[in-house]
């Protein structure tokens, strides 16, 4: 395991298996695809700038890394060749001969560049070429707010104006009735231009009403150079160094829409002809270029195109109950138009957040498409006063020791394999790039089709999934010390003005079928990871019944592959170290908000989903299986078990689900706490007890995003409903106690779900009966 964490800290990547089958038949028999969760954007104190070109192959375009040798004997076993003396290399990918550029001259074994260098798997270069746009902030703000709301908003978006880089260019767009493009260039009064609410513009349509062509705004900082005032889209975007007192300026003077709003109607919010609009507007003026389209959105879209509900009180915002019936009246309209505008946005590196503060919903799941497709924020939270918001919002600008902003904007990732591996798909906050090269494989799995993707935004806690095939036909002998290789490379816009390109390139072991080896190579902890985002890409298709059983089928044939046990003895089934805790991880899979709406609404659902498509292995477990701490005046803190039988009079326990951070008080210490017995002389230790869990979960907060709920509670009480959702229900209203006991300790839970005991007692059964397909 050990091993494992020093490849995830040093490159970033993490393998369901990190010894590969040999043939097709048999990697389709470990039931776990070959994958990979590869974080682009990994944070490395020594990983040192490489100020000149990688060198590429001229047939596949891979990059030249650490993987080679100088011995003709041994290219099979490494794929690749290098030539110090005729300066030549072999492409380990490939195998096409290159030739090295004429500044490696005086390579040699002794005097190698740093991506030989077999420290340097992972390797940055910058590029020469230089950034010709900085990056663009496109505010759209919605002013159908209450008064307080409205304020804390316009405050923490002027506080974000000091959080961005001098040079990068800044815009604002509000909506309402109506979408007002401010042109924050014109200094002499506040100007902006109207469009209707109801109408969904052309990216045309735009252009032509606000002055903006394509030729006029190619090159921004020319335009500004020109005396008098800045013509086409520098009117309206402009360096946050020149513009910052115009914008906070108009953002003082703005004042909530004005249109009036009946006590039995909604605000009319033209949500989707804002968004339209701020598209149409960076894809004219700045394509393929960084931007983020920053939405702060305080309601339902109720008007115009992207509509989610009408205006009337009466009609209620749609249910997971009412999307399964197909009885939403606007559904489907309002989710090809987002999808549409995402598409319109990732295809040229653009970026759409969404920060959401409202107590209801605001239309998220039809939205959701704008984030996912463009790996945008994503905050829901009650209110844009609350510290959810504005802490999530401040953590987005969080700069690194050179005082650069810790994103990279308008991303690909390419992804190379050698021959006997073809890439399936990848699963996170992408799109397609198209690009059919000879490493596409037949099967897909998520985005597929492709081994080229686009990303709008990478930040630290960008997470992708990547899923390959073996493509070898079985019965071909596995040559000694035989390797696969996988390179991704990463291209993206840094803040400070260049672009870069990460390369990760890793290898492993192949093996015959039926090597301990490949079962010993098994990480649970990605794997349950890699299968849930699959899991939750069905999800999003199909019902969660079908996505459930196949989960269900999933995991009784991996038990059948490589559990030990005597058919048709259920007592006798045995699963190794590093199989052991797959199945709780399923367990609790199957439970979560990811697959189970039931309790949450189609907006919670969505968000969720979103999150765990983000983050890297130990954040998303934390979501899949919780962690449960427990404090009391008996010892020092301790993880205990997410189960009921965790819950004890005396204890205080910390329950970390990613999304909440709850700290439960048991009837016994809540008594004491309201009797101020902690206030008291002589109960110090009291005292520290109650402060030892808000410490613990003030370092949980520190760097989370976003940021999560926090909730105290004590035991009996409403709130202590979310633990309570968590635990494995061993002790139920069902039963007397634990397995049948009568004097068991912990609290009953009232549920109708299976426990993690009866869950296992069934998959053992299946496991070591007939074979299930």
């Amino acid at each position: 395991m050990q091993v494992v964490e020093d490849v995830e800290e040093r490159d970033g990547i993490r393998l369901s298996w990190n010894v590969w089958p040999s043939s097709r038949i048999e990697a389709t028999r470990t039931v776990v695809p070959i994958s990979a969760l590869y974080v682009p954007f990994k944070e490395r104190e020594d990983l040192p700038p490489v100020l000149y070109e990688p060198v590429t192959c001229k047939a596949c375009r891979s990059i030249l890394n650490p993987y080679w040798c100088t011995d003709q004997q041994q290219l099979t076993a490494h794929h690749s060749q290098i030539d110090v003396r005729g300066k030549l290399w072999i492409c380990p990918f490939c195998l096409s001969r290159n030739a090295f550029p004429p500044h490696y001259k005086d390579i040699s074994n002794t005097n190698l560049p740093a991506e030989l260098l077999p420290k340097y798997t992972t390797i940055e270069y910058t590029l020469s070429r230089p950034v010709q746009v900085p990056p663009i902030f496109l505010f759209v703000v919605d002013t159908c707010l209450e008064p307080e709301d409205f304020e804390a908003l316009k405050e923490t978006i002027t506080l974000g104006l000091s959080l961005l880089p001098p040079n990068a260019l800044v815009g604002l767009i509000t909506f309402g009735t109506m979408t007002q493009v401010h042109e924050i260039g014109f200094n002499a009064c506040p100007k902006s231009y109207v469009f209707r609410g109801t109408k969904d513009y052309s990216p045309g349509q735009i252009s032509a009403m606000l002055g903006i062509t394509p030729r006029s705004t190619t090159l921004p900082s020319q335009q500004q150079q020109r005396p008098g005032q800045p013509h086409g889209a520098a009117r309206f975007l402009q360096p946050v160094q020149d513009a910052e007192f115009q914008l906070t300026s108009i953002l003082d003077n703005l004042s909530r829409d004005p249109w009036p709003v009946a006590s039995d109607k909604r605000s009319l919010r033209c949500t989707g002809a804002a968004l339209s609009v701020a598209v149409g507007i960076l894809e004219n003026s700045f394509p393929n270029s960084g931007a983020r389209i920053m939405t702060f959105v305080g309601g339902p879209a109720t008007e115009g195109p992207g509509m989610v509900v009408s205006n009337e009180l009466r009609e209620p915002i749609r249910s997971h109950h009412d999307i399964e019936r197909d009885s939403v009246k606007h559904f489907k309209r309002a989710t090809r138009f987002y999808e549409s505008l995402a598409k319109r946005a990732s295809s040229n590196g653009h970026v759409v957040d969404i920060y959401a503060g409202c107590l209801d919903q605001i239309g998220l799941l039809e939205m959701k498409s704008l984030s996912n497709l463009t790996n945008g924020a994503l905050v829901l939270s009650d209110s844009f006063a609350t510290s959810i918001f504005k802490q999530s919002f401040q953590r987005l600008f969080e700069k690194d020791e050179f005082g650069n902003l810790k994103m990279g904007f308008n991303a690909t990732m390419d992804v190379q394999t050698s021959k006997e591996l073809k890439v399936s798909g990848a699963i996170g906050h992408l799109t397609s790039a198209q690009k059919k090269s000879a490493c596409v494989g037949e099967t897909e799995i998520g985005v597929g089709q492709t081994s080229a993707w686009k990303i709008g935004s990478i930040n630290p806690r960008t997470t992708l999934g990547v899923y390959f095939e073996v493509v070898s036909p079985s019965g071909q002998p596995v040559q000694q010390n035989s390797r696969g290789l996988i390179q991704f490379i990463t291209h993206y816009q840094s803040s400070s003005g260049q672009y870069k390109l990460r390369v990760t390139t890793i290898a492993r072991n192949f093996a015959d079928a039926g090597s301990p080896a490949i079962a010993a190579s098994f990480d649970q902890e990605a794997a349950a990871v890699l299968m849930a985002r699959i899991a939750v890409f069905k999800a999003e298709i199909d019902d969660s019944p079908d996505v459930l059983r196949w989960l269900d089928r999933m995991l009784i044939r991996l038990c059948q592959k490589f559990a030990d046990y005597h058919k048709e003895d259920p007592t006798s089934f045995r699963l190794s170290e590093n199989f052991g805790i797959y199945p709780q991880f399923m367990f609790h899979l199957r439970r979560s908000q990811f697959l189970q709406v039931f309790n949450n609404s189609p907006d919670e659902t969505a968000f969720y989903r979103h999150i765990l498509n983000e983050e890297d292995v130990n954040n998303s477990l934390v979501m899949i299986q919780p962690t449960l701490m427990s404090f009391s005046l008996e010892g020092p803190p301790q993880p205990v078990l997410l189960d009921s039988i965790s819950i004890k009079n005396d204890v205080i326990l910390l329950l970390d689900t990613f999304f909440h951070i709850l700290i439960w008080h048991g009837e016994t210490i809540a008594q004491w706490r309201k009797a101020n017995y902690q206030d008291q002389e002589g109960y110090e230790n009291f005292k520290e007890l109650l402060e030892l869990p808000i410490s613990d979960a003030q370092d949980l907060l520190a760097d989370r995003f976003p940021i999560p709920r926090y909730v105290v509670c004590d035991q009996g009480g409403s709130q202590a409903r979310f633990l309570l959702s968590k635990l494995n229900p061993s002790t139920t209203h069902m039963s007397g106690g634990i397995y049948g006991s009568q004097n068991a300790a912990g609290q009953a839970i009232f549920t109708d779900d299976v426990s993690l005991q009866v869950f296992m007692e069934h998959l053992k059964r299946l496991a070591v009966g007939a074979s299930t397909s």
